[in-house]
């Protein structure tokens, strides 16, 4: 007698293994999973950059940085992440390339087939114009505001608090040195604001794509397994022979130390390594700090004979 159960509600089911429609149901779902993984890191970065001006009590990046980051970041990939755990809810066959390519060339269409839920084109709408916004929220607002403060503190026309003042001004141009009367650039500071605008607009896309070397990894490893349990393994104990099952078995265990083991460890390690470092990073830190100076008794005692 079978028993019939519902599918769980979370993982892959094995029944999938050794279908025909393996290999094109997991690559949809770790391209998926990669993107929301990939989606969750970045904003994990923006959120850090809000605790670094929070600290640093910058509030200017506060305003004119961390906020439309995270708006213009959650306009478009935050609504893909949403779209593909709303697909994976409901079962639709919606096609999320159409939707997104369609919501920039035609977002006023109706979306027939491909609608997820009531009133998704509104929706977009929206967020397309939020994310349009964004850009010169990030580009325009910062420099001026700078300069406004580099005047007034130089002119004695604000009495406010310095260190609001100075941090602001200073957290730009970190590497001049202090004191006295520097000269502030405001066409140094507005093309380097645009840089980092057009970087982080560029680089919403460009990261977010990089995130899928994580769907790539895992669906080059997943082959190799298959391709050496099965064409050396398994092939192997076919013969029914002992010295070719010896040999196989050999083969094998070397083939998965060498290479799913030594080579994919070392391949994973780099690739994560480089998502931390450019795609996670970049969204908060600078490196501009000082450089670090150990305490030490013979400094001191040369000082004192100096």
């Amino acid at each position: 007698m079978i028993k019939v159960r519902d599918t769980y509600p979370f993982g892959v089911d094995p029944m999938w293994h050794g279908t025909r429609s393996e290999l094109p149901f997991l690559n949809s779902l770790k391209m998926k999973m990669s993107i929301l993984l990939g989606v969750a890191q970045m904003n994990l970065g923006i959120i850090l950059s809000y605790f670094n001006a929070k600290f640093f009590r910058n509030d200017l990046n506060i305003r004119y940085q961390f906020i439309p980051q995270m708006i213009f970041l959650n306009s478009l990939f935050g609504y893909l992440s949403l779209l593909i755990i709303v697909k994976w809810c409901t079962g639709s066959q919606a096609d999320l390339y159409h939707i997104m390519i369609y919501m920039f060339l035609s977002p006023t269409d109706d979306l027939g087939e491909n609608q997820l839920f009531w009133g998704q084109k509104y929706l977009q709408i929206l967020l397309l114009l939020l994310a349009l916004v964004a850009v010169p929220w990030m580009l325009i607002p910062k420099p001026l505001l700078l300069k406004k403060q580099h005047e007034e503190r130089h002119q004695g026309q604000a009495y406010a608090p310095l260190y609001s003042l100075d941090d602001n001004i200073e957290s730009e141009f970190s590497d001049k040195p202090h004191g006295g009367h520097e000269e502030f650039e405001f066409s140094e500071v507005l093309v380097h604001q645009l840089i980092h605008t057009i970087e982080f607009v560029l680089g919403s896309v460009s990261n977010t794509a990089s995130y899928l070397r994580l769907w790539a990894l895992s669906l080059a490893h997943s082959e190799l397994s298959s391709v050496f349990y099965e064409k050396v393994l398994l092939l192997a104990w076919g013969f029914n022979n002992w010295v070719i099952l010896i040999i196989g078995i050999i083969v094998f265990v070397f083939a998965t130390v060498g290479v799913l083991l030594v080579m994919e460890t070392l391949s994973a390690f780099l690739h994560a390594l480089r998502l931390h470092w450019v795609e996670f990073q970049n969204k908060f830190y600078e490196g501009d700090g000082y450089k670090f100076n150990p305490f030490s008794f013979t400094s001191i005692s040369d000082e004192d004979d100096n």
